[in-house]
């Protein structure tokens, strides 16, 4: 029988003109691998791969700033295993997301705390050809390797240790998995990268890049977690709790919504939405923004009024460079799904953005990408996050 097995990374990057972020790499300490959370920095030796090291020196250059690409650098990480270098990745461990699995690899294998931005695509190729230069086999019939990839961010290190407890702990990739990484502009890196596969994963990363995604945002709608029924509660609607089984969705969901660190968390003011959030925020030490205008009374009352409230987080998400997570209730998910049509960059958006009630499962979340343009804000991705309840 064939064996799948799954996979996830991403293409961590940043700006050139990040004076934060370090040009030169230190080295990695003997013995540095599985040495506990990540902190931020970044770590690597000085002698591994000299010949690729040699070729990157002899790119290097400083671009004039005329076009997006020309002011990005990516990571890419070398393999001792394999004497290749590719983009970071890894298997997905037990009961594990492929988005989780994105962020954690990531993490472990560049030192860097990250949070993940637009999807780019998937991959497949036999696992008799890891290792190989080109990857492009039809053969389908042998066990086989299938990796998701995403965009990522690094984040600091105040950010980083306020999302360990709900994202989980983070451990350096031993040596002799990884044992050099550098940062490389995409001229180079299309140069450097030794597989035909990460070439094709680089290749949707610049379309995403003209999309806008560089600077893009994420805006989070979280549907509340499964409440008490209306028809069994005998308190106000407003008190309505969440159930426990709603309430295990709702801790599960964290660990999927830390993978895009919203630092800030808007929520209607009722009980069930609060109760989705709450966790979330004890475990970041991030407060929650009661947003009046996003209750199913005010809903109902005028639902332009909600839709400005809504409005305004997207414009703090992209005015501050900020994640934003919002939770509401069923119909007024339906109402700004109306609006954020509107926005989508493409029609097979839209289609993301369900017409029908009830729009999205409880305790699930829908992640914008959302980037900024002179009109108006343009929804660039759309992804569906559920939590995985076991």
């Amino acid at each position: 029988m064939r064996r799948i097995v799954e996979a996830a990374g991403g293409i961590l990057y940043r700006m050139m003109s990040d004076a934060d972020q370090p040009s030169d790499i230190p080295d990695i300490p003997s013995g540095s691998g599985n040495a506990g959370p990540i902190d931020g920095s970044i770590n690597t030796t000085a002698d591994a791969t000299a010949d690729a090291t040699a070729n990157a020196a002899a790119l290097d250059h400083t671009p004039t700033p005329t076009d997006i690409t020309d002011r990005i650098e990516v990571c890419i990480v070398h393999r001792p295993k394999y004497d290749d270098w590719s983009w970071p990745k890894g298997k997905l461990e037990l009961n594990e997301s492929h988005r989780h699995a994105a962020v954690r690899e990531i993490s472990e294998e560049t030192g860097i705390s990250v949070e993940l931005g637009p999807y780019l695509g998937e991959i497949e190729y036999p696992l008799a050809e890891e290792g190989s230069k080109n990857r492009h086999s039809k053969d389908r019939t042998v066990d086989t390797k299938h990796i998701l990839y995403w965009m990522a961010r690094p984040i600091d290190a105040v950010e980083a240790e306020q999302l360990i407890d709900a994202f989980g702990p983070v451990h350096r990739a031993d040596i002799g998995e990884i044992d050099d990484i550098l940062w490389v502009s995409i001229t180079e890196a299309r140069k450097i990268l030794s597989h035909s596969t990460d070439k094709d994963v680089l290749a949707l990363f610049v379309d995403r890049l003209q999309e806008g995604a560089a600077d893009a945002q994420n805006v989070i709608i979280v549907r509340h977690a499964k409440a008490e029924a209306r028809k069994t509660w005998n308190g106000t609607d407003e008190n309505r709790p969440i159930t426990p089984r709603g309430a295990a969705a709702a801790y599960a969901l964290n660990r999927e919504i830390a993978c895009y660190n919203p630092t800030r968390l808007s929520t209607s003011p009722w009980m069930r939405c609060q109760e989705t959030l709450h966790v979330f925020s004890w475990q970041t030490n991030r407060p929650m923004n009661h947003l009046d205008a996003l209750t199913e009374d005010a809903f109902a009352e005028n639902n332009e009024r909600a839709w400005d409230c809504f409005r305004e987080e997207i414009s703090y998400a992209l005015e501050h460079r900020e994640g934003v997570a919002i939770c509401m209730h069923r119909p007024v998910i339906g109402g700004i799904f109306d609006h954020l049509r509107e926005l989508c960059a493409s029609k097979s958006l839209t289609k993301r953005l369900i017409a029908k009630s009830p729009y999205m499962p409880t305790a699930t979340a829908v992640t914008l990408c959302v980037a900024g343009s002179p009109e108006h804000p343009r929804i660039i991705d759309i992804q569906k996050v559920s939590p995985l309840v076991y």
